[in-house]
């Protein structure tokens, strides 16, 4: 599903380099929850973007389902970020003036060929899938943290991508919203076949995926099956 061969990525200045990502290499098959730690600093949210087109890597290539992105203009690559791609961000990213509803329906409305029709009801289905059906009317700030996260995965799941990225989803929230998110995070993958990436900081979080891969100042060190495995896999 996604393909990292050599990737670097250099952020430069007329004073100083900065190497974000150095000589990264991941495949990452579809179907398979994924997560990423590391220090702050270390690369992760830079990788997520290069992940999610949001970010062109300085070397390397990089390659969803087979294809080299190297290929595609900036239109098309902005059409496979709708098509096939779901974001989920520590902050939220919800427009608080909108209402749950609409605040689902976003991703669609840049979709050519979706009906107003089609899309309320693409929307209303995510949002029960998150548990979230009778908040439709509601506004962001007469929501707690966990309810956002969920108005942000229901967002990023209308248009039924086949990946999910998702830079730190349980950062923000306590224990017990966190287990909520990523229980729904779990289902996503188990019971729909979603390629997840997670970034996270969270260790117990991390144990619950199919496969952690660790960072360190740019450089992947790690990269291993957890004790999820087997019974992700049943």
């Amino acid at each position: 599903m996604i393909t990292l061969k050599n990737i670097e990525k250099v952020y430069q200045t007329k004073t100083i380099e900065t190497v974000a990502l150095h000589n990264v290499n991941l495949h990452i098959p579809k179907g398979e929850f994924v997560s990423v730690m590391g220090p702050s600093g270390c690369g992760k949210s830079t990788l997520l973007n290069i992940m999610g087109l949001l970010d062109e890597p300085t070397n390397g290539i990089v390659e969803i389902d087979g294809n080299p992105i190297s290929r595609y203009r900036d239109k098309e690559l902005a059409h496979i970020r709708n098509q096939k791609i779901g974001f989920v961000f520590q902050s939220y990213h919800l427009i608080n003036d909108l209402s749950v509803l609409d605040n689902v329906e976003l991703p669609l409305l840049y979709r050519s060929g979706t009906s107003a029709a089609e899309t309320r009801r693409l929307a209303l289905t995510a949002l029960e899938k998150v548990g979230l059906s009778a908040r439709t009317k509601h506004y962001p700030t007469q929501l707690s943290g966990g309810q956002r996260q969920r108005v942000a995965i229901a967002r990023a799941l209308i248009g039924q991508p086949e990946i999910i990225l998702a830079d730190e989803p349980t950062g923000n929230l306590d224990s017990v919203m966190g287990e909520e998110i990523m229980n729904i995070l779990l289902d996503l993958n188990r019971q729909d076949g979603t390629t997840i990436v997670m970034v996270t900081h969270d260790e117990n979080m991390a144990q619950k995926t199919e496969r952690l891969i660790r960072f360190f100042d740019g450089q992947q060190v790690s990269d291993a099956k957890t004790n999820a495995y087997d019974y992700q896999k049943v």
